[in-house]
């Protein structure tokens, strides 16, 4: 073989090893990211944090003062139709309980029964074991399938006559037109306050793995939702909705091999209505924002993919102490018993 030919085959290996080491170097650039091993499994500091939190996580949410707790019956006339039922004589709750209609619904409105018990004189859920005075049923008036209309007000009163019927009480029912214009300037109001806000992460060049979203995620405290694809940062007390979720793909959660899926994109969600404004949900969803697309190489916009800035973001904030005002001053204050059941 001769020189030339020696020479050509060294220059051709050295092109060919080339276009390999390139090809292996962009298939690693753009291979999704891939979660880190911790070195060992974390220990739990504190009991009572949600699975997943560490003390890190638990520190920051502990930061933020709990919200007060309420305590409300589930009928209110704000919110509500209610219609008294007069006894003749006191009713044991089992005897209530099997007069329940089958459906807790008129409609799309959440139906109730509320029992005043003999006893303490005090408005209750019907329980087995205790005696009432009287009843009172209720019917929402307004939530986010519309205002309350005069077919489910109809369906609401054939189930209070029923139920009353069954245990010897006569109900007094409120005028059907006067309740309906209630439950439509109701909607109105909640419609103009139903704030849902959303921030969407997006990669800017490699795409990630579930695996790598969720570990960023839960450094921030998030811990998973019900559904694949959600996560959910807790609130600060015990059975309130959770301050904000993050959503990504479901597919991309559900693939046989997660590591091998792509994500290039996740949404941070705010439901305004639901969450206590002592737990300061926008500044979190804000900073959380800003962290994950930090630590991911991302970018944070809105549903259109613009650019979300800081001032865009401070016209949000101010934009969102307006509404949190007027809804004290309705009594609707977000976070609160009557509030997560009109905005729901």
């Amino acid at each position: 073989m001769s020189n030339l030919q020696i020479g050509l085959a060294v220059v051709g290996g050295l092109v060919l090893a080339g276009v390999v080491a390139h090809g292996a170097w962009t298939s690693r650039r753009n291979a999704p990211r891939q979660a880190t091993e911790p070195d060992r499994a974390p220990e739990r500091p504190h009991e009572g944090i949600e699975p997943g939190l560490d003390e890190a996580a638990f520190n920051e949410l502990a930061q933020f003062p709990l919200p007060a707790t309420e305590k409300r019956l589930v009928l209110d006339s704000l919110i509500d139709v209610i219609a008294p039922i007069a006894l003749d004589a006191p009713v044991y709750g089992e005897a209530a309980l099997a007069s329940m209609p089958p459906t807790r619904r008129a409609g799309s409105k959440p139906f109730s029964i509320e029992g005043q018990n003999a006893e303490s004189g005090q408005w209750e859920t019907p329980t087995a074991g205790q005696q009432y005075s009287a009843f009172q049923t209720g019917v929402q008036l307004a939530n986010r399938t519309g205002a309350l209309n005069e077919i489910e007000y109809s369906e609401f009163v054939m189930k209070t006559q029923a139920f009353a019927d069954s245990v010897g009480g006569t109900p007094d029912f409120p005028d059907m037109l006067d309740e309906v214009a209630r439950a439509r300037e109701l909607d109105q109001f909640a419609s103009a306050h139903d704030a849902q806000l959303d921030f969407f992460v997006r990669a800017r060049s490699a795409a990630w793995s579930p695996g790598y979203v969720q570990q960023n995620a839960a450094q921030l405290g998030f811990v998973p939702g019900a559904m694949p694809g959600r996560m959910v940062l807790p609130a600060s007390a015990a059975g309130m909705p959770p301050v904000l979720s993050l959503s990504f793909d479901t597919q991309a959660a559900l693939a046989e091999d997660p590591a091998q899926s792509a994500i290039r994109e996740m949404s941070l969600a705010l439901d305004v209505g639901q969450v206590d404004r002592a737990e300061q949900p926008y500044e979190r969803m804000r900073e959380a924002a800003r962290a994950l697309a930090q630590a991911m190489d991302g970018v944070v916009t809105d549903a259109n993919g613009v650019l979300l800035v800081d001032e865009a973001m401070d016209v949000f904030a101010n934009d969102l102490q307006t509404m949190y005002n007027t809804l004290d001053e309705r009594e609707l204050s977000a976070g609160s018993t009557l509030a997560r059941r009109l905005f729901s």
